[in-house]
């Protein structure tokens, strides 16, 4: 047998749906933005390292 919610019901679940949606991408984002910035320092190192080891080859 079917349950069927009340308008109030109804309305907090689609908050809560909200709520969750809006978490789940602020956790993409951070997830990205680390990946993102760590990869950029990484690739500033190898780029010194790179530079450090051309010189020495003078």
């Amino acid at each position: 047998m079917p349950t069927y919610l009340t308008s109030e019901q109804l309305a907090a679940r689609n908050r809560r749906s909200l709520w969750i949606a809006l978490g789940l991408a602020a956790f993409v984002v951070l997830i990205f933005s680390t990946t993102f910035l760590r990869m950029q320092r990484n690739l500033a190192e190898r780029t010194a390292q790179q530079q450090a080891v051309a010189e020495r080859s003078r």
